[in-house]
């Protein structure tokens, strides 16, 4: 089983929700990334989505685009988030990282040289947000030849046909985006994910995060009511935008913590 499975089997066992925050590699500080992911695993996170930073990142809201923004300024590369997570592997073996981005700077290195490097640097999970599922046969097989699950986004727009489309090719968790439009945006309605769900479960036997619009624990737990785990990346982004650097770790931690309490309660 990879590290993905494995998590999303114990959290079952123990019926427990999975927390998944995200970050941007290399924001607001390169030195201070692999930190900030022992920062959010001390918390509670369950997997970690590691964003790489990207000119042109078409599915995030201001905040996102920001935090690439400054990342790129600061010259961070696909190669440095892979050096990055090498790095995490050193004091981590178990907490599953999931790469979240785009296609140009993976086909830029080379889709088997992002796969054999990715895999020895310990990464378990790539989502690539403009790889349809449809298109996306070839790179998944590929990328799980080399024990990374390919992971898939789907949304309340998504047709049966999509979401079968998913459920073929796609393996460790399913992100849902709750809501039309780019992340970080409100107006969350727990109501149409829960009627989302069943037809997402009936297609693809794999678990369901959430995310897009999960902002507090209170939002969290009432999503993790109709979900297996939940994605937070804009507040956390927030946070590190508006944190002063010597406090970002306790921030991370804290905030993280609160949510895995609420979690925990649902």
């Amino acid at each position: 089983m990879s590290r993905i499975e494995t998590t999303f089997a114990a959290l079952a066992a123990q019926r427990r929700k999975g927390l998944i925050p995200f970050m941007t590699a290399g924001d607001p500080d390169p030195a201070k990334t692999v930190e900030f992911m022992h920062a959010l695993v001390a918390g509670g996170a369950d997997v970690i989505e590691l964003g790489v930073p990207f000119s042109d990142p078409m599915a995030d809201g201001p905040v996102i685009q920001r935090s690439s923004e400054r990342a790129l300024a600061r010259g961070v590369s696909l190669k440095h988030v892979l050096a990055d997570v090498a790095r995490f592997r050193e004091r981590d073996t178990k907490t599953p990282v999931v790469l979240m981005g785009y296609a140009n700077p993976i086909e830029r290195m080379g889709i088997d040289a992002f796969a054999q490097e990715a895999s020895q640097a310990g990464v378990d999970g790539v989502l690539v947000v403009d790889y349809p599922p449809e298109e996306a046969a070839e790179f998944a097989a590929r990328m799980r030849a080399a024990d990374i699950d390919p992971i898939f986004l789907l949304a309340p727009t998504s047709t049966d046909e999509r979401i079968k489309a998913v459920g073929q090719v796609a393996s460790g968790y399913v992100y849902y985006v709750s809501l039309k439009g780019v992340t970080g945006s409100a107006n969350l309605d727990v109501s149409s994910i829960a009627g989302k769900i069943p037809a997402i479960k009936s297609h693809v036997p794999l678990p369901i995060g959430v995310g897009f619009g999960i902002r507090d624990a209170a939002t969290a737990r009432a999503v993790a009511e109709v979900a297996d785990a939940v994605v937070i990346g804009s507040r956390i982004v927030q946070l590190l935008e508006d944190t002063a650097p010597e406090a970002a770790e306790a921030v991370l931690t804290n905030f993280v913590a609160e949510v895995r309490h609420a979690l925990d309660g649902a």
